[in-house]
């Protein structure tokens, strides 16, 4: 029995969600150069509100996820790409992808991709299981859409 348990409980820590982790996915890669600014956390919730997993949620619903994915952030020092470990616990193939998917068209919107973002997408695409062919094909897809 450890020094906290009879204050914590010995029940273990509760998994993140799905939701959360895909939500956590969306603030690593906007973060990728190191820094959320203000301007950025509005766009995260305004960039998650058009999600299935996010839509209904009321503000303090949303609010709670937000606060689980920081959570998640803290374990790991603030270290995004370090905390991206806990996305290889997403359980849905659907939304493994889905947070590939979207790491692209986060990493393509600002319109420059740099070597902070390549990286962060790399590890994306190993902790996701995405391979190189779905990989490829959703840079291309996505790239279709920031096309001038």
């Amino acid at each position: 029995m450890g020094l906290l348990s009879k204050f914590m409980g010995t029940a273990p820590a509760k998994k993140p969600t799905d939701d959360v982790l895909l939500l956590h996915s969306i603030i690593c890669m906007s973060c990728a150069d190191g820094t959320i600014e203000d301007s950025e956390h509005e766009m995260i919730r305004n960039y998650a509100n058009t999600l299935p997993e996010f839509r209904d949620m009321d503000g303090d619903q949303f609010d709670k996820a937000l606060e689980a994915s920081h959570k998640i952030s803290h374990k790991f020092n603030r270290d995004m790409k370090s905390s991206l470990a806990v996305l290889g616990d997403i359980q849905s193939d659907a939304v493994r992808k889905k947070a590939f998917v979207l790491a692209v068209d986060i990493a393509m919107s600002s319109g420059d991709i740099d070597e902070s973002e390549e990286e962060m997408l790399a590890a994306m695409q190993r902790i996701l299981r995405i391979d190189d062919q779905l990989a490829q094909t959703i840079v291309d897809i996505i790239g279709l859409k920031y096309l001038k």
